[in-house]
């Protein structure tokens, strides 16, 4: 659902999916490609959003700021499930892990990777590439050439996915037994830890 505020009117361009199950607000923008998946939250009441192409909001994420501030997430950000981004700039190609909090006047530089649960304290300057974990976050290594692809490629498939949910994605209503027939799905993307593995 989008809703207007103050005169504001959330403007998404035609690319884009928002789930009727997340709630867009107010003073926000957003680009090309981009994916809000159902329960996220992007309230762009007391300051602005900008959601540039490319970028990804999972499940259930909260995207919100002090008044007057305007929250950037930079082209093809990836916003895992639960995560909150309050006040904050992220920058290209970054990915926040699951259950992450960034908190406000954070700036991350481009290509930086935050570890699930964790939590970036107001006001820091992390510089591009640069992998963060725990509460509160530290840097813990530069993120690899490797790291980025592997980033890159799974947000290519979010990327990809609000033209398959406007193609494929429908209301229904469940069946009450397993069909005999039944489609496959695809593994269309491995974990970094196997991706490592590999590579050993």
């Amino acid at each position: 659902m989008t809703y207007s505020f103050k005169g504001f009117i959330p403007v998404v361009h035609a690319s884009s999916f928002i789930h009727p199950q997340a709630a867009v607000t107010g003073n926000v923008i957003i680009g090309k490609n981009v994916y809000v998946g159902p329960g996220a939250a992007i309230r762009g009441d007391w300051g602005g959003i900008i959601i540039e192409d490319g970028c990804n909001v999972q499940e259930n994420c909260t995207i919100h700021m002090f008044p007057g501030v305007t929250v950037l997430l930079k082209e093809g950000a990836h916003i895992g499930h639960g995560a909150i981004i309050h006040g904050a700039v992220i920058g290209k190609n970054c990915l926040i892990g699951m259950n992450s909090v960034i908190m406000d006047n954070v700036e991350l530089g481009d290509e930086c990777v935050v570890g699930a649960l964790s939590f970036i304290k107001a006001n820091e300057k992390v510089p591009s590439r640069s992998l963060l974990m725990g509460n509160p976050a530290r840097i813990i290594k530069q993120v690899s050439d490797d790291m980025v692809d592997w980033k890159t490629a799974g947000t290519r498939l979010y990327q990809a996915l609000p033209g398959e949910m406007q193609e494929h994605w429908e209301p229904c209503e469940p069946l009450c037994e397993i069909p005999a027939v039944r489609p496959s799905q695809e593994a269309l993307y491995q974990t970094w830890n196997s991706i490592k593995n590999e590579t050993k």
